[in-house]
């Protein structure tokens, strides 16, 4: 897997790295800033719940060059929709609308609305679309949407804690919650209607998260497997190892997602105007970038944190951290002996005799003790008659006891 040269292959095999684990302040520093606006925008400003959530009459019609919000705001107020509001829609292949909304009415009432409305502004009958949404229906979609939320997380937990550990389902369910939080931040921010189907994707786009979490998580299990045994590097580098590994392919998943999400989104909602596929691709596409931080620059550090509190991975940082600080010394006094070696030349700390041609041979009695006591050892030989008396020659020969004892021999024949 990713055996090749390119970046993935590199970040798999460990040639570069990121350091997402050890900059992980810096990464809940960023999410702690997006986790305080989301939260602000929640409190001052609320979700726009759709009506199925409220419950309310809503009165849909095209719009024509006689129509004004204000217009159709006093009509629907003397026909008995207090509290109107009233919205204008647009889209190529629908056109421009007006889209009607007050409080839960009786079906007389809402009727006696349209009809205002329809001879108003000389509206077709067949064109005016009414939508009644009970009180009781909203509050039970409101709590059945909760309820699958927590039934969601508590299953997550519970097999993240049985297929893994509990730290990782900690982690886990930390990058889920950063994800839910950042999400509904920005429906806040924005106004964006929540109906149904933005729960649904909600839903939807946290499986996706989880997914990407478990993928990084797994390889994590993996190269930590047998650390403390080994002690070859600490928690926190082998998971930094694990995501780099992982990052291309988290990445690829992440785009491959994102853009026919976003095509839906930004061409599909634009030509076909609000509805059910502006509020499924809009929580998807917002899901899926938060998602994807999450599971790369939460999760993973968050499970590092946790593990790195453990006093056993706490040893393991220490010795760790001593063996490569001791290495680096020794490294250090290597490279020193190194270089005083090359200052000193090829020849240094071996005693060399240096003679000429006008030098006497000397007394090989005295040359006899020598080569007895020092056994292995340098001997210079004269130079040739050849050269020059006025150039010192030196030269080295490793000569045997044995050797050196013949020549000897040999010295005291030729004396005699």
């Amino acid at each position: 897997m990713a055996r090749g040269g390119g970046i993935a292959g590199r970040l798999y095999r460990g040639e570069v790295s990121v350091n997402f684990v050890g900059r992980q302040r810096l990464w809940y520093a960023i999410s702690g800033v997006i986790l305080l606006v989301s939260v602000a925008a929640l409190l001052i400003r609320g979700l726009n719940f759709s009506q199925e959530f409220t419950g309310g009459t809503s009165f849909t019609f095209p719009a024509s060059s006689s129509t004004s919000q204000d217009a159709v705001s006093r009509v629907v107020n003397a026909a008995g929709g207090v509290g109107a509001t009233v919205q204008s829609t647009s889209s190529p292949l629908i056109g421009h609308q007006w889209v009607v909304q007050t409080g839960t009415l009786t079906s007389a009432v809402a009727q006696n609305v349209a009809s205002h409305l329809e001879t108003q502004f000389n509206i077709l009958p067949k064109n005016m679309v009414i939508d009644i949404v009970g009180a009781t229906w909203g509050g039970q979609i409101t709590s059945k949407a909760f309820e699958a939320l927590i039934i969601f997380l508590i299953v997550i937990v519970i097999y993240l804690s049985a297929a893994f550990e509990w730290r990782m389902a900690v982690a886990a369910f930390t990058a889920l919650l950063h994800d839910i939080l950042i999400t509904v931040g920005v429906y806040a921010l924005t106004g964006f209607s929540v109906s149904p189907t933005s729960v649904i994707g909600l839903l939807t786009i946290l499986g996706y998260s989880l997914y990407d979490t478990v993928v990084v998580f797994d390889k994590v299990r993996e190269n930590t497997a047998g650390l403390l045994t080994s002690q070859r590097s600490t928690y926190s580098d082998a998971a930094n190892l694990a995501l780099n590994q992982t990052l291309v392919r988290s990445m690829n998943t992440s785009l491959t997602a994102l853009l026919p999400v976003a095509s839906i989104l930004f061409v599909g909602a634009g030509l076909l105007g609000a509805g059910t596929l502006k509020d499924l691709s809009l929580v998807l596409f917002v899901g899926m970038l938060s998602g994807t931080y999450s599971s790369i620059f939460i999760a993973t550090p968050v499970l590092a944190d946790l593990k790195e509190r453990d006093s056993r991975y706490k040893d393991l940082a220490a010795k760790v951290s001593r063996r490569v600080a001791g290495g680096r010394r020794a490294a250090e006094a290597g490279g020193a002996t190194a270089a005083g070696a090359t200052a000193a030349g090829p020849l240094a700390g071996r005693p060399v005799d240096t003679v000429t041609e006008s030098d006497p041979p000397g007394d090989l009695d005295d040359l006899d003790e020598a080569t007895e006591m020092e056994g292995d050892a340098d001997v210079t030989v004269p130079a040739s008659a050849a050269t020059p008396a006025s150039r010192p020659v030196v030269r080295q020969q490793r000569v045997t006891g044995s050797a050196q004892r013949g020549a000897k021999a040999g010295a005291k024949r030729k004396r005699r």
